[in-house]
């Protein structure tokens, strides 16, 4: 103990660190690994990092066939290194260094983070395809088998008696979704002087919050709180391989998330710029957003969207419709939900 405070290491600042450093050893090794190995073929690497629920779907379709589409046409291999967590903290981690080429983020804000950390030098996302967005995916709730609350709308989730698992809107940008859906369900249906009211009961009811909505989904599977706010998308993967064991509840009017892809050109060099450009290019293409649909996203491209399992929506809405994001942000996550209903749950 003596020798700890004489050398006063500074113990916090060396494990916020550690995952940098980690991942750059990790890099290190997986890009000379075909040198240590005597392989003879060519090899690339292109690092993503993405928000939670991506992963099934980057690592086991968009990655091998966008690697199969480049070895057949330039006879390189391609290899990915890849992180998936809430997309709060991966902002947070390419803030701090990680040498991320690709971003995929739960929401623009997120990207408009990096622009003010001056980790992108301008808004180049809004350059893509769509503007940066990739996929669509609504917020619905998960129930216990039977649904024996009788949950069916947003305005039942703040009823007594009711416990909500939700993500967390600090490190998630899944949650900050759930808190447009929550309250715009009712200000954009004729209920606004209703909407803070409706926020704040469903918040008084949430028995439990994780870092991201795949760890908020691993509390509701562990036995949580009554009902889920999550993607459609998180319980249809699942739903098509037999494994939900709950029940959907597509709510009458409820938010599309929109997420946004970012290249983070500062840490791609020259000879890589072609590869990440081609990996981007790849992502809008029919192929790429065919497998996003099998896999329970919804396609920019509405004629693509044909998966049997998507549910109706009877009054869909958009960021756009609460005035975009820095309006959406200013006046419905900071001036109402984080000044109000969280200083009134505090009472």
């Amino acid at each position: 103990m003596i020798l700890f405070n004489k050398y006063k290491i500074n113990w916090h600042l060396l494990f916020s660190r550690l995952p940098i450093f980690i991942f750059s050893i990790s890099l290190l090794l997986f890009t000379i690994w075909p040198w240590l190995t005597g392989s003879a073929k060519s090899s690339r690497t292109i690092v993503v990092y993405g928000f939670s629920i991506l992963a099934e779907v980057m690592n086991q379709g968009i990655f091998p066939a966008f690697s199969s589409e480049w070895e057949d046409s330039t006879g390189e291999k391609v290899n990915f290194i890849s992180s998936f967590a809430g997309s709060g903290t991966i902002t947070n981690q390419i803030i701090m260094g990680v040498p991320a080429e690709v971003a995929i983020l739960s929401l623009e804000l997120d990207a408009m983070r990096l622009l003010d950390k001056n980790v992108l030098t301008d808004s180049s996302w809004k350059d893509l395809p769509n503007k940066g967005v990739l996929n669509l995916t609504p917020f619905i709730f998960l129930v216990r088998p039977g649904n024996p609350k009788n949950i069916k709308d947003f305005s039942d989730l703040g009823r007594g008696g009711i416990g909500i698992v939700h993500p967390d809107p600090l490190t998630s940008g899944g949650a900050q979704w759930a808190i447009l859906a929550e309250y715009g369900s009712a200000s954009l249906n004729g209920n606004k002087s209703n909407a803070y009211s409706q926020l704040l009961a469903i918040w008084k009811n949430v028995v439990a919050q994780a870092a991201s909505a795949r760890a908020a989904r691993t509390q509701f599977e562990n036995g949580f709180g009554d009902v889920l706010v999550t993607y459609e998308q998180e319980a249809l993967f699942d739903k098509s391989r037999g494994r939900l064991i709950a029940d959907i509840i597509y709510p009458k009017s409820t938010i599309l998330s929109e997420h946004t892809v970012v290249v983070v050109s500062k840490n791609i060099s020259d000879k890589q710029k072609e590869l990440v450009d081609a990996f981007i290019n790849f992502l809008w293409s029919e192929t790429a957003q065919r497998i996003f649909v099998k896999f329970g996203f919804r396609s920019i491209n509405e004629d693509l969207n044909d998966n049997k399992q998507f549910g109706k929506i009877e009054k869909p809405f958009m960021v756009e419709d609460l005035g975009g994001w820095t309006k959406a942000k200013k006046e419905i996550i900071e001036d109402i939900w984080k000044a109000k209903v969280l200083e009134e749950i505090k009472k």
